[in-house]
């Protein structure tokens, strides 16, 4: 595993990921061969489309504290699914709060996501090593990067800014502030959580990209071809392609991102779909004097789960220690 540290980051986390490399050796750092990798390789890019509210699949069960909801959205005209795990100690007569993780998965999954995510955060409270927090897995559909397509079809992004964490305020005993909230996700959903970050700041203290790409958005815009890039998700209008580039909403926001909000950021050196533009974005971070911890896994390709165990032991440390210091001083 190779890490870049900028500036001033935090020596318990880089000792704590040194506990990652002795995992580095082990099976979770096989890749896909044979059949399986050739399998992987071919297949196609397929358009967004989303199922508003999903079914459990039949071989999942839901994680412990762990309940499938729905809400409505205004924006999208009807229900939307979405699962939430609430803390232990967690109880609507108390008047407790309890920060937020919002957890966005990947592309071609929905709210029945990230359940290991839930299950390592239920073990790592339970025995007192992190502190009592909501986790939310909010449904994304599949192609759409959370972003709001330009026919309205798929306004993902007003969904969730505008209504979805709102609701969760409002329904659940959160802390409805940025130093009560976290965003995350892996590929698509590092991809789309990484965007919202950089542009809505102000809502969040701490972002954990998971291998998802970060592309310069608005140098893909071609005025003749707009249909190409995404499916035409974002239209033949340039605005729309400013206005959802990382680069740029950094760059904008800077202000409100430096040293205001946490960003961590890993990949793996075999995930060569998404290192290209992680690195760059790491690149761009640096350049702008923007203080962050990036992270690149040895020998692993594109995988979630086997992410997940390598870094297990501190899965969930850096969001604990933003909070921590995006907390009101008493």
């Amino acid at each position: 595993m190779k890490t870049h540290a900028n500036h001033s980051l935090l020596l318990a986390i880089t000792f704590a990921l040194g506990l990652v490399t002795c995992f580095t050796q082990s099976a979770c750092a096989q890749q896909l061969t044979g059949k399986a990798a050739q399998k992987k390789k071919s297949r196609k890019p397929q358009g967004p489309e989303i199922i508003w509210v999903n079914k459990l699949p039949a071989n999942k069960t839901l994680p412990t504290n762990t309940t499938h909801l729905t809400f409505f959205s205004r924006a999208a005209k009807q229900d939307v699914g979405y699962c939430i795990y609430l803390p232990p100690g967690y109880s609507s007569s108390d008047e407790q709060r309890f920060p937020v993780i919002y957890n966005l998965h990947g592309n071609g999954g929905n709210e029945f996501h990230s359940f290991e995510d839930v299950e390592v955060l239920h073990e790592g409270i339970v025995a007192g090593k992190w502190p009592p927090m909501i986790m939310v897995l909010p449904n994304g559909g599949r192609s759409t990067f959370y972003k709001d397509s330009h026919d309205g079809r798929f306004p993902i992004e007003t969904m969730l800014i505008k209504e979805f964490i709102p609701h969760i305020d409002k329904t659940f005993q959160t802390i409805a502030a940025r130093h009560g909230r976290c965003i995350e996700g892996f590929s698509m959903g590092g991809r789309g959580s990484t965007r919202l970050a950089m542009k809505y700041p102000e809502m969040f203290c701490s972002l954990f990209c998971q291998a998802g790409n970060v592309p310069r958005t608005s140098e893909n815009y071609d005025a003749d071809n707009w249909k190409d890039y995404l499916f035409g998700y974002l239209g033949p209008d340039k605005q729309n392609y400013l206005d959802n580039d990382a680069f740029l909403l950094l760059e904008k926001n800077i202000d409100r991102i430096r040293g205001k909000l946490r960003i961590q950021i890993a990949c793996g050196t075999k995930d060569e779909g998404h290192l290209p533009t992680v690195r760059d974005f790491h690149e761009h971070l640096v350049n702008n004097k923007v203080d962050h911890t990036y992270i690149e896994l040895e020998d692993l390709a594109h995988q979630r789960t086997k992410m997940i165990a390598l870094m297990r032991p501190v899965w969930f440390d850096y969001h604990v220690e933003s909070l921590k210091r995006a907390a009101p001083k008493k």
